[in-house]
């Protein structure tokens, strides 16, 4: 048994992979967008919001765009109608008044006709692997007939909390206080992992595509579906693009350098116009253990990406996961998949193209021309924004012509300056820094180690990217900046209170005539998150939002068919915030521009993701993300604290409560569309 103290979750229900309270990786002096928004802004400017009054004349596509003025003069209240939840704190779910909220696939349960029952107790990786994965993160909806009433629904398996998972595993003493020995804390105690374990949360990871049908105006799995399959931390892959058989990428088991198993911590990702599911890899850092040869050449790559970190413990049961006995294997993911989900039987292909980092998703949208845009961020404090133009071009009468469209385009990175503009910078072999000179070879060598290569370019440095998502019908770019509370005071000014960045903040982007392909645009500061009502926190939510319809930490995001903003939070908690995680409605045109309204809250310990509205705007789909980690703070689930031996309390973990990762399916009592 390995003695440890208590682990980040928890102190900070995230429970993500990376330090929630991080320094950050990103060694340069690149200006951050703290610093530029501080000359940039005024706090009187944010809140009357400059892109409001710029006039996006050109159009996208068939659709017109309005301008911000129109737009104004069209919006006189909220678009959003519904009645707010109160914000709190409890150990269930709560959606609007009017509407229902039902759970459709938990962890552990069946997605085949042969899938065995969810045993808590006796599970095995063979089941695992026929099962519903654990912490879903991103929902995407790929239609079949063309109906919102039936498809194929895709789910991101992000990471395992194995001491949610497995009954028995965690026991719990305490120790004095190092700072204050007066004071006990409680230390962890984790039984060591074995093999079984270990295969348990490979088949945990990766992704679901499982068939669903509206039967009576109610979602429901088809287990049955010609379609459904688990895809894990096994499931064989193809990498292709530029970097695609890199002597970097071979490894003793795959010296082609195209041939790679499995896909890990997918968080955020994507649909494409083509109807293929996008997996974006995000904390790979965590899963590598060992210690790189004395002088290897891949040192500083994986310096600047944090591995190995070492929270797995995967590289005691397989090789790959142990960098000193296969030390290029951590180059093979960070990496975007796509999965054609139309054939159960075909090859995720890890799209070298988009590049290599800590991908938080991929959202796309088909420019003027015919391009098809992935906007891309990457999640840790101080990195940056990027996007992706392909060079082909999108065919919406043939499906096969797309196939490969993410082998060929350009990656850009994102610089934004103090007077409201910014550009795109490219990111290819030969241009400015991106030389031999500098260690770049080659695009794989561009691709492999993006981060160094958007350094040299002098890219933004930015509070933590999250989701990135395309706005159709008012042509702009919302970008979630979670938090960054390693800002220092000396990079701010009075213009922008936002040192120690504690709730985030969201961007709007304008791109340039309206063209998402376009490498320069306008930027501006939609809202600083936190609670309005404490001066020194500077939040810049409207005068119109209720204690309740504030938040902090945005993390996922969607725009609906309507072109209105929806925003998942991740980091609220009892004790933070006095609020758990949810969902938000946030108004961005006209009069209400700024407006938050409460529409979902999740359970304690839980993190908001998803969000999906579909096209018919008549379900809005959310995942419910490790239910109960840092219920130490409630004790409403019937334990002290998760710390305690769960085998005995593991009936509180039954399908009447939501405490495993969900899937969850909104609709309108009566029917209608989400207001």
């Amino acid at each position: 048994m390995t003695e440890q103290t208590a682990p980040r979750h928890a102190v900070f229900p995230t429970s993500r992979l990376e330090d929630a309270d991080g320094e950050g990786l990103n060694p340069t002096n690149n200006r951050t967008m703290g610093e530029i928004v501080a000359a940039r802004f005024s706090r009187r400017d944010i809140l009357r919001g400059a892109l409001a009054s710029t006039a996006i004349a050109a159009t996208l596509g068939p659709v017109a765009l309005l301008t911000a003025d129109e737009a104004k003069a069209e919006t006189k209240g909220s678009r959003f109608s519904f009645t707010e939840v109160e914000a709190g704190v409890d150990e269930t779910h709560h959606v609007a008044s009017g509407y229902d909220a039902d759970v459709l696939l938990r962890w552990g349960d069946p997605l085949f006709a042969d899938s065995p029952a969810f045993d808590p107790r006796n599970q095995t990786p063979e089941a695992q692997a026929r099962q519903f994965g654990y912490n879903n993160d991103y929902v995407g909806f790929i239609p079949l007939d063309g109906s919102n009433e039936h498809g194929l629904l895709v789910v991101n398996h992000e990471y395992t909390n194995d001491h949610l998972m497995f009954p028995g595993i965690v026991t719990v003493s305490e120790k004095a206080d190092e700072k204050n020995p007066d004071k006990k804390v409680p230390v962890l105690v984790v039984k060591d992992a074995d093999k079984t374990r270990v295969d348990i949360e490979m088949a945990a990871h990766g992704g679901t595509v499982v068939e669903i049908r509206k039967v009576d105006g109610k979602w429901q799995v088809v287990r049955e579906g010609a379609l459904n399959r688990r895809i894990t931390a096994g499931t064989e892959m193809e990498l292709t693009g530029p970097a695609a058989g890199s002597a970097r990428l071979q490894t003793a088991a795959d010296p082609s350098g195209r041939k790679v198993f499995g896909t890990i911590n997918n968080c955020a990702g994507g649909v494409t116009p083509w109807g293929t599911y996008i997996m974006a890899e995000e904390n790979i850092h965590g899963y590598f253990t060992g210690k790189l040869p004395e002088g290897h050449k891949e040192a500083a790559n994986y310096k600047r990406m944090g591995i190995p970190e070492g929270t797995y413990q995967w590289g005691r049961f397989h090789d790959r996961f142990d960098v000193s006995k296969e030390p290029n294997e951590p180059n093979r993911f960070g990496w975007v998949v796509e999965v054609d989900v139309m054939d159960p039987n075909s090859i995720p292909k890890k799209r070298t193209a988009l590049g290599r980092f800590k991908h938080e998703g991929a959202e796309s949208i088909v420019s003027r021309d015919g391009r098809v845009v992935f906007y891309l961020g990457d999640d840790e404090r101080f990195d940056y924004v990027y996007k992706f133009v392909t060079s082909g071009r999108f065919d919406a009468s043939d499906r096969a012509a797309n196939r490969d469209l993410l082998d060929e385009g350009t990656l850009y990175v994102a610089r934004f300056a103090e007077d409201g503009t910014m550009e795109w910078l490219p990111l290819v072999h030969g241009e400015g820094k991106l030389t031999a000179e500098n260690g770049f070879e080659s695009q794989a060598d561009i691709l492999i180690e993006t981060r160094r290569a958007a350094d040299l370019l002098g890219a933004t440095p930015m509070d933590r990217p999250e989701d990135v998502q395309p706005n159709g019908t008012n042509g702009r770019v919302y970008v979630m900046l979670t938090n960054n509370t390693r800002r220092k005071d000396d990079q701010v000014d009075a213009a922008n209170p936002r040192a120690k960045n504690a709730f985030g903040h969201i961007i709007e982007i304008a791109e340039e005539g309206g063209d998402f392909a376009a490498t320069k645009g306008r930027w501006e500061v939609l809202l600083k998150c936190g609670d309005p009502s404490v001066a020194e926190v500077g939040a810049t939510f409207s005068t119109e939002t209720t204690k309740n319809g504030w938040f902090g930490m945005p993390d996922n995001c969607a725009v609906d068919t309507d072109g209105r903003l929806w925003v998942s939070t991740d980091g609220n908690s009892p004790k933070g915030t006095g609020r758990t995680d949810g969902l938000w409605a946030v108004d961005t045109e006209g009069e209400a521009r700024g407006t938050s309204k409460l529409f979902f809250r999740v359970p304690v310990g839980a993190e908001m993701c998803g969000p999906l509205i579909l096209d018919d705007m008549q379900t809005a789909f959310v995942a419910v993300q490790h239910p109960g980690d840092g219920g130490e703070d409630w004790k409403g689930f019937g334990r002290l604290s998760y710390y305690e031996d769960l085998s005995t309390r593991w009936p509180d973990f039954q399908p009447d409560m939501p405490t495993r990762p969900s899937v969850v399916a909104i609709t309108k009592q009566g029917g209608g569309k989400i207001a």
